[in-house]
């Protein structure tokens, strides 16, 4: 009860914020002012929501506003602890300096202050600053006994903290959100409170998918060009963004999602032109728009293009692209069906996760989900490397009477694999479904150039992290791309009356 009294009497609104920072001073000596944007901002966290999301494009501000927010709290809520976890070390150096920053340069932050220290027998008085700067630490200590730490983000090393206020910078750099959880699993010990600020992240990753829940689920939204709020229970998401089908050169509509007065049209428009400006940082860090890296094999809009919801029509015979995996990655099973050389379509896919705890994914698993496929569209032939599968290849022949064709792993064969499939792609020859599962593995692929020039689909990383598996795998493609090679050149091939000049009649 106590705690919970102090902490209602601090000030904690917006007017007296305002007030306090017109006492900081920043790099130029000025007082720090805060913009109608920030307000929307402040204003959610005064008013006591648990979660925080900022999502706004660089440059906008972010780190000077949430060094500012770290500060006011060391110095207004009883016994504050402060935790900012940045993407980096270095990121975290530049969180630190801000507010270190505002400290050195603002009368008021370093001022000599009567601190009472509780000893073994007794109390001391001692004169220190209001806010004492560690550097070495990557701490500020509060007269108080308020504390800011800065550090790089780390779960395991989050476990154990309890944070009245818990800041994440750059959230989307982050490995995963395990400390994010953590954090937000801790906050009611202390009635703390986390924001989150960032720019937009990589489509399919933790950080974009728990995003879009908060929009999807959200119960209160409120658009604006180029912003919007939403909020679900004690989260709200601020979203300052160009709209998913806006024009991204359009540097009016740019400007709508970038709010702070110093980035204007003039500005835009120099950064956009620069030579050192690719489309996809444009897109991702200044239109705030979920992009992917330059080396994605398939752009977002590219795959979209190839939607066809009619897909494979049902009891359609169709071949099978199989790629098999037991332990780390994901099996993945897709039909594919060649009406002519010019309509070729992919169905939904069939992706089983192993595991990953040390078992193996069992093979009947694998059974029922091609029997799946089988009654909704017969199977007549699987493709499939079958060096670790090959029960599985002689129960397609033997109790299915399903042909099976042998495809290795081997990079002239991945060539083959990916040329044919960007060429069906790009001349609009292959469709798909629309399948989330066969997408997401799609949009995850990299198009990794041999020495000779040739290009194959490549994962994004080759390390195995449980919780960022779903982010390398890649499977549902390598299946969907061995299977159109495989089906495409065969019906190429002519046939044996063809061969002999013989029409059939």
């Amino acid at each position: 009860m106590a705690l919970a009294r102090a902490v209602a009497t601090q000030p904690f609104t917006l007017a007296h914020f305002h007030a306090w920072a017109a006492k900081l001073r920043t790099d130029d000596l000025e007082p720090l002012g805060i913009e109608p944007f920030q307000d929307r901002i402040i204003e959610d966290v005064f008013a006591g929501y648990k979660e925080i999301w900022v999502i706004i494009p660089e440059e906008n501000g972010k780190t000077t506003l949430v060094s500012a927010l770290a500060l006011y709290h060391a110095e207004h809520r009883t016994m504050a602890s402060v935790l900012v976890a940045a993407s980096s070390r270095e990121q975290g150096e530049v969180l630190y300096k801000q507010a270190e920053g505002f400290v050195i340069r603002s009368p008021r932050m370093h001022q000599v202050m009567r601190s009472t220290l509780q000893r073994i027998k007794g109390k001391r008085k001692l004169d220190v600053p209001r806010f004492e700067c560690l550097e070495g630490y990557r701490r500020i200590n509060h007269y108080q006994g308020g504390r800011i730490q800065v550090f790089a983000a780390d779960d395991r090393t989050g476990d154990g903290q309890l944070p009245t206020l818990g800041i994440l910078e750059e959230l989307h750099r982050h490995r995963n959100l395990a400390l994010y959880r953590t954090w937000t699993g801790k906050l009611r010990k202390r009635n703390g409170q986390i924001i989150a600020i960032s720019t937009s992240g990589e489509p399919g990753s933790d950080f974009e998918l728990t995003r879009e829940r908060i929009r999807q689920t959200a119960t209160e939204i409120h658009r604006e060009p180029g912003y919007a709020r939403f909020v679900v229970g004690s989260v709200v998401l601020h979203e300052y963004a160009v709209p998913e089908d806006g024009d991204v050169t359009d540097m009016q509509l740019v400007k709508a999602a970038n709010p702070f007065s110093r980035v204007t049209v003039e500005s835009l428009s120099a950064k956009f032109n620069s030579p050192t400006t690719t489309l996809s940082h444009w897109r991702r860090f200044v239109c705030n728009l979920p992009t992917r890296s330059d080396s994605a094999a398939i752009t977002e809009a590219e795959w979209e293009a190839a939607r066809d919801p009619e897909g494979i029509p049902p009891g359609t015979p169709v071949w099978v692209g199989l790629d098999v995996a037991w332990k780390w990655d994901t099996t993945a099973a897709v039909p594919f069906w060649m009406r002519d050389n010019e309509h070729r379509v992919l169905g939904p896919a069939e992706i089983l996760k192993p595991p990953r705890d040390g078992n193996m994914l069992h093979p009947d698993e694998v059974k029922r989900a091609l029997l799946r496929i089988h009654e909704r569209t017969p199977i007549h032939t699987v493709v499939m490397d079958v060096i670790f599968a090959q029960d599985i290849a002689a129960w397609l022949r033997d109790e299915l009477s399903i042909e099976v064709i042998e495809r290795g792993q081997s990079h002239p064969l991945a060539i083959e694999e990916y040329e044919t499939f960007m060429e069906a792609l790009r001349n609009g020859w292959l469709r798909h479904s629309g399948d989330e599962g066969l997408t997401r593995h799609v949009l995850n692929a990299m198009a990794r150039m041999l020495p000779s020039g040739a290009r194959i689909f490549e994962r994004p990383s080759d390390v195995r992290i449980s919780s960022q598996q779903d982010r390398r795998v890649i499977d549902a493609l390598k299946a969907a791309a061995m299977v159109h090679a495989q089906a495409t050149a065969t019906a190429e091939q002519p046939s044996a009356y063809e061969e002999r000049g013989l029409v059939l009649i």
